[in-house]
């Protein structure tokens, strides 16, 4: 191993604050180039100054982040290692993290290392918080009995965390029924400034996408896969490439009847349509001093729909303010202020002065945003509530897309009627909503917005509005506070009226743990192959993510989730069209009932205070009667049970050497799927409910589990069995080896049309390799890790793609599948690949960053791609098999 240093010790420097002293670095000192950086830069700029080593970050890491405003522009990019402060997870990421590390003491152990080294270096947070499903919604006990139904359904899962934080040190464990882990983050976990003797900007990678929500409290963060962040987590420095920042300049004012929600979904489709994919985006401007930190919070929540890496606002008062309120000490606050202040990274947004150099600059007048939604299948598919009904409308008749459903003029009349559980009879057609649901972590951390749907139900009540019983309606809180001030403000009442009752504390609906809908509406949505609707206040509506039966899916404000709910259809227009009737029969319009800024306001000034977070917080490690009475093993190495259906010791270690395989193309691999463009991790990464006749589903019942003790595939993300299984298990996967939308192929050279495991599990028995070749914008989404391991299991060496999501790239290569991209301006079509072909690809001997090479087809083409190894340590993880079994080496 290579000697350490730390080069940059001059520049620490002593503080005094409160009567204590720490230690920080100086990067002022570094001169008038580190003021001119964009403030997110600068956090990884102190990053590389402070761990220093000539090891893993090198003295030219911190050169070239210095050098931003040349190196940024840089073609290719410039690779900068980077470390960030911690790490935080969710359990359906977390779970498999944990299953991992178990593994890897296991490894260490048998190649005759101290399997004690397994351990998080760098601090490790996990929320479990997508595990509950509204399996209950509309009634009084609706969330004890969810809360029941997730404790019988996880219990091994749960036993299991809860080993792991007993058996690994420097890792933080959150029961279930807390909140949701960005929420939660954002309220107790962030640390803004670590303060253990030496004070450092606090940064964070975490296992789900929207970790960039972190952003709108100062803190740089961004969504990794599990396998990355589980190599930071055993101390790794992250390779990256120096991004490209861009300035978003906020001017203006809301008006007053717009919402944060219709801010981000404005601020969404307009950085989706610049193409920010790869880049940081950072506000700048005085209309950012207007917004909240929950306002903040909101836009930097939805930076992966926007695709970028984060959407960073640096901290000013009113982050400070922001602290205080959710019960930070005042000493913690002022170690804070005075060290960022000391070293020019507290921001004042009114000071055109503090502006840093920007790659480019763009402006978005906040008097420009109006009331607006994003769907039918897409985050970015924004559209303004007044048009609404039209685009709805059109979307129906227009061809099959993301906005479209090619319905013939003869479908657009099919209704459908039902008796539901009250007895009566109830038709629904086309828009009408099935399932209103206020949750994620986008929304439910804004009081704002919470306050102003309790405002809005208690106008509708008043004004003798309901909604129809067959609705789905729920709301799943963020955290304990928000039930808590929504209490205090007097509107749960009016909420549980129109059927939102609290149904569970954590990220439900929009990860597709909406539960059941009734069979009889299920039927006839799809006996009259319905397009009916589920409105959301979550950041993903990806199609048959929410629900199966919900065709269009779209997001809004909570306050919107309640007045299509009250309608009933989202086929509304609600300027022309009233939502019904008072009791005196005038008719009561969406206007009537809307609350102002300055209403929600003063509610929102007299009940969201610091004792409410404090009286939350400080009994949640200690977690339900339910977790405390959990009884788990002891010991550092985990028994594991070879009958367990959710937690299974993962084969990624099997058969491995001390010394590392010789690298190796493939050949004469076959195709297993064909697919097009905007494939997202959802359509590959196993989620939602196992379908009955699934793969996975037969696995489970041949171990004596019926179709009611499946659960989902998030439950059971621990067990790499059912996983590979339900790889590419999306009903709505358009695999062009397959005549129809669903998880089917055709082996070759049979012709067999088979479910994709099985036909992988055929080819594996033949000893043939698999690859993948897909389109443009390969693996954006969430359901990171398993989008990678998955694909794994089932024998993809090689995926080639038009393009690659980031992270998805980087976690391919984490797995040893070898990322291969097309030319400029080729593809499947251009090239006549039908996928029926077998293909074979070498490598270069000595392979460098960026190398293309040529792919041979059978039929006596061949053409070029280019290798999308694009860092030194990408190849020094492929050459390991993955980046888990290098870490195994490196501890040995």
């Amino acid at each position: 191993m290579a000697a350490t240093s730390k080069p940059y010790e001059k520049l620490l420097k002593d503080i005094q604050i409160g009567g204590k002293s720490f230690k920080y670095y100086d990067l002022s000192a570094l001169g008038s180039k580190y003021e001119r950086l964009p403030f997110s830069i600068r956090v990884l700029l102190e990053s590389c100054v402070r761990n220093c080593d000539n090891f893993q970050v090198l003295e030219k890491d911190v050169q070239n982040v210095l050098n931003w405003e040349q190196n940024q522009a840089v073609e290719g990019g410039v690779e900068i290692s980077f470390k960030p402060a911690r790490v935080i997870l969710q359990d359906l990421t977390g779970v498999p993290a944990v299953v991992d590390f178990a593994a890897m003491r296991d490894a260490v152990k048998e190649l005759g290392g101290d399997p004690d080294k397994i351990n998080p270096i760098c601090p490790a947070d996990l929320v479990i918080d997508h595990s509950v499903q509204v399996d209950f919604a509309r009634t009084e006990d609706a969330l004890n009995k969810n809360q029941e139904l997730e404790f019988q359904r996880n219990k091994e899962r749960f036993q299991f965390l809860k080993w792991g934080a007993q058996a690994f040190d420097n890792m933080l464990i959150v029961p279930p029924g807390s909140g949701i882990v960005h929420q939660v983050n954002l309220e107790y976990l962030a640390r803004v400034v670590f303060t253990n003797g030496m004070l450092y900007p606090d940064s964070v990678v975490g296992t789900d996408s929207h970790t960039t929500m972190i952003n709108g409290l100062g803190v740089v963060g961004w969504g990794v896969g599990g396998i990355e962040a589980e190599a930071v987590m055993l101390g790794q420095a992250i390779s990256m490439l120096l991004p490209k920042v861009v300035g978003y300049k906020l001017v203006g004012e809301l008006s007053p009847l717009a919402t944060s929600t219709d801010l981000v979904l404005t601020i969404t489709k307009h950085l989706r349509s610049l193409g920010v994919v790869g880049k940081f985006v950072e506000f700048f401007g005085e209309g950012v001093a207007a917004l909240s930190i929950a306002d903040r919070a909101t836009v930097a929540n939805m930076c992966p729909e926007f695709g970028a890496t984060v959407a960073h606002f640096p901290v000013d008062q009113r982050t400070l303010g922001y602290l205080l309120q959710t019960n930070r000490s005042e000493e913690k606050i002022r170690l804070i202020e005075e060290y960022l202040r000391a070293t020019k990274q507290f921001r004042d947004y009114t000071n055109t002065d503090q502006d840093p150099v920007f790659s480019e600059v763009v402006e978005l007048d906040l008097a420009t945003v109006v009331t607006s939604v994003s769907g039918p299948k897409r985050p970015q598919d924004r559209v303004s509530v007044s048009v609404m009904k039209k685009d709805f409308r059109d979307c129906l008749v227009n061809k099959v897309g993301f906005k479209g459903y090619g319905l013939t003029p003869q479908q657009l009349t099919a209704s459908g009627s039902f008796t539901f559980s009250d007895g009566q009879t109830y038709t629904i057609t086309h828009g009408s909503v099935i399932i209103a649901a206020i949750t994620s972590c986008t929304n439910t951390s804004n009081p704002t917005v919470m306050l102003g749907a309790g405002l809005l139900a208690k106008k509708a009540v008043e004004n003798g509005l309901s909604v129809l019983p067959y609705i789905k309606t729920s709301l799943s809180p963020g955290s304990g506070v928000v039930t808590y001030y929504l209490k205090e403000s007097g509107v749960v009442p009016y909420l549980e009226k129109l059927g939102f009752n609290v149904v569970g504390y954590g990220c439900m609906t929009c990860i597709g743990n909406s539960g059941p809908i009734d069979d009889n509406i299920a039927n006839t949505i799809e006996k009259n192959e319905l397009v009916c609707c589920g409105v959301l206040s979550g950041n993903r509506n990806f199609e048959g993510r929410i629900h199966p039966n919900t065709r269009a899916n779209y997001l809004a404000s909570p306050l919107l989730v309640i007045a299509y709910a009250l309608a009933g259809t989202v086929d509304i227009d609600f300027e022309k069209q009233a939502l019904g009737k008072r009791a005196d029969g005038s008719e009561v319009f969406l206007r009537d009932i809307w609350p102002t800024r300055a209403e929600i306001q003063l509610v929102e000034d007299k009940h969201v205070i610091p004792g409410m977070f404090k009286e939350v917080y400080e009994r949640i490690e200690l977690g339900s009667p339910a977790w405390q009475a959990l009884d788990v093993p002891k010991g550092k190495l985990y028994n594991w049970d070879p009958n367990s259906t959710y937690i299974k010791k993962p084969p990624f270690f099997d058969g491995m050497t001390k010394e590392p395989p010789v690298a190796r193309g493939v050949e004469g691999a076959r195709c297993l799927l064909l697919l097009g463009d905007s494939v997202t991790t959802d359509h590959i990464s196993p989620a939602g409910s196992i379908a009955r006749n699934s793969p996975a589903a037969r696995y489970l019942a041949a171990r004596g589990l019926t179709p009611r003790e499946f659960n989902s595939y998030g439950s059971r993300r621990g067990n790499d069995a059912v996983m590979s299984r339900g790889t590419f298990a999306n009903i709505r996967l358009v695999n062009r080896l397959s005549p129809n939308p669903g998880p089917r192929t055709t082996h070759r050279p049979s012709g067999d049309l088979m479910d994709i495991y099985d036909a992988a599990e055929r080819y594996a028995s033949e000893n043939v390799p698999l690859i993948a070749i897909v389109g443009k914008d390969y693996g954006s989404g969430s359901s990171r890790d398993w989008a990678a391991k998955g694909p794994f299991l089932l024998g993809i060496r090689a995926v080639i793609a038009e393009s690659f999501e980031r992270i998805h790239r980087s976690n391919l290569v984490g797995m040893g599948v070898v990322p291969l991209q097309f030319l400029e301006g080729q593809s499947a079509d251009s090239l006549r690949l039908d996928g029926t072909e077998r293909y074979s690809l070498r490598l270069p001997e000595r392979l460098a960053p960026g190398e293309l090479a040529t792919v041979q087809v059978d039929n006596g083409k061949s053409f070029q791609v280019k290798i999308r190894f694009d860092t030194e340590v990408d190849l020094t993880y492929f050459r390991h098999g993955g980046i888990l079994n290098y870490m195994v080496r490196k501890m040995l």
